[in-house]
């Protein structure tokens, strides 16, 4: 197997710095590498389909919330783990292009309420499909068993960061 670039890193800092462990480089830099990597190769298909960033995470948090597909812009904001400011900026780009409209809350004359029209709802089941379909492609070089393994993984080391925040 070729040396990747994260172990040659780690072989230079160990000859540099026997007295430090730099193991784990080879977890958390191959992390950022692949969030990366993984970023460019996901992307395209939302490129395509002309949504800026992070567009997609709005249509696809208001698909998943269910008939009819309505959130308050703090709902969406704690959902897609963005600011109510990057939520707006998001939500405009949305409106324009006729996928989202905006209403005020019933309940409250201040708030925004945003949903999803007709248009957001076939998109957005459009590109979820081809975005399913990518990340299998993208992981297809793991077994079934590897998958649900690292899955559960990473599940444990965002629980444990989770932990050291709280």
């Amino acid at each position: 197997m070729q040396t990747d670039a994260v172990t040659a890193i780690v072989e230079q800092w160990k000859r540099e710095r026997p007295d430090l462990d730099a193991a784990p480089m080879l977890v958390l830099g191959r992390l950022l590498r692949l969030t990366d990597a993984l970023d460019q190769r996901l992307r395209p298909p939302f490129q395509a389909a002309g949504l800026g960033g992070g567009d997609f995470d709005v249509l696809a948090a208001l698909r998943r919330s269910g008939k009819p597909y309505t959130l308050s812009a703090g709902e969406l904001s704690r959902t897609v783990l963005v600011t109510t400011g990057a939520i707006s900026k998001r939500v405009d780009r949305l409106q324009a292009r006729g996928l989202v409209s905006r209403s005020v809350a019933e309940s409250d004359s201040r708030g925004r309420l945003i949903t999803l029209t007709a248009e957001g709802v076939e998109l957005t089941d459009e590109l979820i499909a081809v975005h399913l379909d990518n990340q299998r492609r993208l992981l297809s070089g793991l077994s079934t068993d590897e998958q649900t393994q690292l899955a559960d993984l990473l599940e444990r080391l965002a629980s444990t960061l989770a932990e050291s925040d709280g």
